[in-house]
């Protein structure tokens, strides 16, 4: 299978490589060609422009997880632009592609995240059982669905990836939140109270990889572990994972001076359940964050 991946370099698209590169023919589009040398096997196809792929024929999958990082800088116009335009603009250029040649790829996987449903409490959030909170995580989740849906067709399906927290040692989410606890002022963030919707990398991968494989697949999915937590649940098993106390409190209008707006997504949270991907067969490894957390530091 010849698969264009976009956002290669990030930390899912590295695992999702090392996964395809023996069995398929992996073309990765990077704005930083050097780094992507140095980071990906040297099997791997690097293109700085999608106008280096003459037809998107040649392709059989293409797997979009291109975007700014949307939690590392304050929320500013001009970064709430950045987010936006990482995300939409390349998606739309993909799906310009798609629909303009004559045998297109069949399966078109795009990112997106559980941002999309915004702040939910403590209520049960499912594909189909949903209420969308209208904030920026929504705007930029929902808009960037429907660009990417316009790739369907009867000979393209679309899956959308609404993602939660990925885990993975020394990455991601736990690269920020593991030295704190590591160093004996780790604890929860305001009230503790707020949901946190997490999956582990090796997870997240393997239901890439389901859905790229199932062609019955088709729409949006919660890429999210069928057990979330708590912040407060969540940061207590963090600690005891890594044989430390948690004892603190990280209140909420410090994470806010800190963050801006930003912190909101980490203040607020939201319960969501991989209905939908649990439904279609998919198996998880890492169900519990308990194993999926001794896996990590244990």
């Amino acid at each position: 299978m010849h698969i264009l991946i976009t956002g290669g370099t990030g930390f899912v698209g590295r695992h999702l490589i090392e996964r395809l590169w023996h069995n398929h023919q992996l073309t990765v589009l990077t704005r930083d060609k050097e780094r992507a040398t140095k980071l990906l096997p040297e099997q791997v196809k690097i293109i700085k422009s999608l106008a280096e792929i003459a037809d998107f024929s040649q392709l059989d999958a293409i797997i979009n997880l291109a975007g700014e990082p949307i939690a590392d800088k304050r929320w500013s116009a001009l970064q709430k632009k950045r987010i936006c335009d990482s995300r939409w603009e390349i998606t739309r250029e993909l799906v310009t592609r798609i629909k303009a040649c004559q045998t297109p790829p069949g399966i078109f996987l795009s990112g997106s995240a559980i941002g999309y449903y915004g702040r939910q409490g403590d209520r049960t959030v499912t594909e189909l059982d949903n209420q969308p909170h209208s904030e920026f995580t929504h705007e930029l989740c929902a808009r960037w669905e429907d660009i990417a849906s316009e790739a369907k067709s009867e000979q393209t399906r679309v899956c959308l990836l609404r993602t939660g927290v990925v885990l993975a040692k020394g990455e991601g989410a736990l690269a920020k939140m593991a030295p704190p606890v590591k160093l004996f002022v780790g604890g929860k963030m305001g009230s503790g109270e707020q949901y946190l919707s997490w999956i582990h990398i090796d997870d997240m991968v393997s239901a890439i990889l389901f859905l790229l494989e199932n062609e019955h697949c088709h729409g949006p999915y919660n890429m999210t572990a069928p057990h979330p937590q708590t912040n407060k649940a969540f940061t207590d098993t963090l600690a005891r994972a890594m044989h430390r106390p948690n004892l603190f409190t990280v209140p909420g209008f410090a994470l806010k001076l800190i963050m801006g707006d930003a912190a909101d997504m980490l203040l607020t949270g939201q319960k969501v359940i991989p209905e939908r991907l649990e439904h279609a067969g998919f198996t998880f490894s890492y169900p519990r964050l308990n194993d999926a957390l001794d896996y990590e530091f244990g």
